[in-house]
């Protein structure tokens, strides 16, 4: 019986194809943050340039290792490390503060895609419950305010868990299993619905549950043969027809 769907967040519920692709120039707002806060209330630092440069050196030695290791990398681990080796002295400031000071919001572009409210209300008036599993370095509570921002935020009241929060990516095992902790479920209960061959249909077809697609742009041929979903959709309403045929009576 269908108890629960767990859902990926970024391109499967949020839709970043508004997105300009201007990472770096929109990371050095929230990086100023932490960079002033620790001038003004921890120790004195004068080189910003020194801070973003060393900041993306770390962070993008983090998501090398963690495609292999699938250790997820951390925002606020990374922060607080470049911190101090700018230095700050050890054990002077922590990632609750570094994370305060970041200051994350809804990314400029970014919206849900059209169906995704009216499709969670559909499923959470029928008892379904609802979660979010996500490959963020963010930890789940920076998330939380751009979901919030968005009005995700009562649609999953239980369940959010983010890679960070974890410390291990999609697919691994640990990350599916503790959404399931979470809701108390066997795997059977429960579909995972991502836009990742890998990350999330893999990924949850190796933690026992059913995995459905959402197709966002086209999936590289080299995995068509390799990952196989339960089903692939282009629009989450797509998925409620689908739902009747795998779980008569859900709803």
């Amino acid at each position: 019986m269908l108890k629960a769907i767990l859902f990926d967040l970024d391109d499967t519920l949020l839709d970043w194809r508004g997105f300009n692709n201007q990472w770096p120039e929109f990371e050095e707002v929230f990086l100023g943050r932490v960079f002033t806060a620790i001038s003004h209330q921890i120790v004195p630092l004068t080189n910003f340039r020194a801070f973003v440069d060393d900041f993306r050196e770390r962070i993008r030695e983090a998501w090398r290792q963690g495609r292999g290791t699938l250790i997820a990398p951390n925002l606020g681990r990374v922060l607080v490390e470049t911190a101090e080796a700018m230095g700050v002295p050890s054990g002077k400031i922590d990632e609750a503060f570094v994370l305060n000071a970041y200051d994350w919001k809804a990314v400029p572009g970014t919206k849900l895609f059209p169906e995704v409210l009216e499709v969670l209300k559909t499923i959470r008036d029928h008892g379904i419950r609802t979660g979010i599993v996500t490959n963020a370095a963010q930890p789940m509570r920076i998330r939380d305010i751009e979901i919030s921002e968005f009005g995700l935020l009562e649609h999953f009241p239980e369940c959010r868990i983010s890679a960070a929060d974890v410390g291990y990516l999609k697919p691994h095992p640990a990350i599916f299993q503790r959404a399931l902790d979470e809701l108390k479920m066997q795997p059977e209960e429960v579909i995972f619905v991502g836009d990742n061959p890998i990350a999330d249909i893999a990924g949850a077809q190796g933690a026992g549950m059913q995995a459905i697609l959402r197709i966002t742009t086209p999936v590289p041929p080299m995995l068509s043969g390799l990952i196989i979903p339960d089903a692939a959709v282009n629009t989450l309403d797509e998925m409620l027809p689908m739902l009747d045929r795998w779980h008569p009576g859900w709803r």
